[in-house]
């Protein structure tokens, strides 16, 4: 067993994270996942992780709540087989993101194979990204800056499913299964009430929720927020979320969905309120702010999506594409308004040197602007890419979302790429970001966490 796999520690690490005196990586890096479940509850343990899985000992078999993804399958099913001799008997899949649905087929391969349930839309779910493969490895290569990743084709389908809410008894123990559209169409999230434990799935992940992602389908803020106030109506003593630690204690709990559901609702509330008054999305986005004592919560913070994202998304939700801009409706091509800039300026380089300018006064969304314009102009002029490469560069380290890092690295090892006369991929790992992210993510969990998510 790990030296770090034992429950007391595992306690005083968590209450650390809960205070801010400790971070998520020990957990998400796997240092306290060991050969056996770590107990978090009577008759529950927990397989720690990018994505997390929960076990229940029902008195008639196991239950499991998620199951991972693929390079933790043989792990998980060592660490199952210690916490219960019992079969798996269920699986309760909280959504088909596929850091969560990869680890069956070990569970499948024993004699008894377990009863796969999830809501109504998961199938469909697993046909789009059959469909799309190539669409995702693309984006999550751009989002993850991993250029070698291949987004899978081959899932395991639920046996059961349902629409709105289900009751599942096992032994002497009820999982409550309720539906919820948030980050994803097809979520569950599942409340045992003899133990008060409730699993959320990727409802809760110890960041800002994802529920803006630029590059990937829509996501539901206001009914992800309806869904966090029918959870608080619970009560429950134990949170355990799709990413990140648990929570223990019903005062933490309640406070942890608190506060979540608070800043979804302010975003939904002041979005809608902009838009019924008329403005444009960029007026919108300007305008809408999250109490910053909101964002300050060690469960809150803006590491993986972003509040500006989930604006986006929000008026991408009730108002359509179009962002207002008459110019935008029916534009033409981005490289001839750029060509007839860049002339107007007095070549791409002339853009390019005022790009240069306005990084060094820190003013980088700015530069981002003219250094696009500029490349677009001249996509062949190395001196230009040069530019290009360098704020990007800096954009990446003002940013803290994964998101907007990895579409910046991205950008900035195409530049670094034509300047060099090399490809993205040798780019990434000159850069200190591309390392840490080639290396890193590979190594504990294929994509990332929370959320291989498309």
């Amino acid at each position: 067993m790990s030296e770090h796999n034992n429950h007391p520690d595992y306690l005083a690490y968590i209450d650390r994270v809960w205070t801010g005196e400790d971070t998520l990586l020990p957990h998400l890096s796997g240092a306290y996942r060991g050969d056996a479940l770590i107990p978090v509850a009577e008759r529950v343990g927990l397989f720690p992780g990018f994505a997390n899985v929960t076990a229940f000992d029902t008195g008639d078999g196991v239950v499991l709540v998620d199951s991972g993804d693929v390079f933790t399958a043989e792990q998980l099913h060592t660490a199952v087989r210690a916490f219960s001799p019992a079969p798996v008997r269920d699986v309760v899949l909280t959504h088909g993101h596929v850091d969560h649905v990869m680890g069956l087929a070990p569970f499948d391969a024993e004699d008894t194979r377990p009863t796969v349930h999830a809501h109504e839309a998961m199938p469909a779910r697993f046909d789009r990204y059959r469909a799309t493969a190539g669409y995702n490895s693309a984006i999550n290569q751009r989002q993850f800056t991993v250029p070698g990743l291949e987004w899978p084709t081959e899932y395991r389908y639920p046996d059961a499913t349902y629409r709105d809410q289900a009751t599942l008894r096992r032994g002497d123990l009820t999982f409550e299964l309720r539906h919820a559209r948030g980050e994803t169409d097809d979520h569950t999230w599942v409340f045992v009430p003899e133990l008060k434990v409730l699993c959320t799935g990727d409802l809760f992940i110890w960041n800002v929720p994802n529920a803006g992602n630029p590059q990937k389908v829509q996501r539901y803020p206001d009914e992800w927020a309806a869904a966090l106030r029918a959870m608080q109506r619970c009560g429950a003593e134990v949170l355990l979320p799709g990413h990140g630690v648990p929570i223990i204690g019903a005062e933490r709990v309640d406070r942890a969905l608190d506060d979540t559901a608070r800043l979804l609702e302010t975003l939904c509330e002041q979005t809608r309120e902009l838009m019924n008054a008329g403005h444009r999305l960029d007026t919108v986005l300007q305008r809408v702010r999250v109490p910053a004592e909101l964002l300050d919560r060690p469960y809150l913070h803006p590491a993986y999506d972003e509040p500006e994202f989930i604006v986006r998304n929000l008026w991408r939700l009730w108002g359509g594409w179009y962002d207002q801009n008459p110019a935008h409706l029916k534009p033409a091509p981005e490289a001839a308004v750029a060509a007839e800039l860049a002339a107007a300026a007095g070549g791409a380089m002339a853009l390019a040197r005022r790009a240069e300018e306005l990084a060094g006064k820190g003013e980088l969304r700015l530069a981002c602007h003219l250094a696009e314009t500029a490349a677009l102009a001249a996509p062949t002029d190395a001196e230009v890419a040069r530019v290009r490469a360098a704020v990007y560069g800096r954009r990446v380290e003002e940013e803290t979302s994964t998101m907007a890092r990895g579409i910046f690295t991205w950008a900035a090892a195409e530049s670094a790429a034509v300047v060099e006369g090399t490809d993205i991929a040798t780019e990434l790992t000159r850069t200190a970001e591309g390392r840490r992210r080639a290396s890193g993510l590979i190594g504990v969990g294929h994509v990332n966490a929370p959320g291989a998510d498309a």
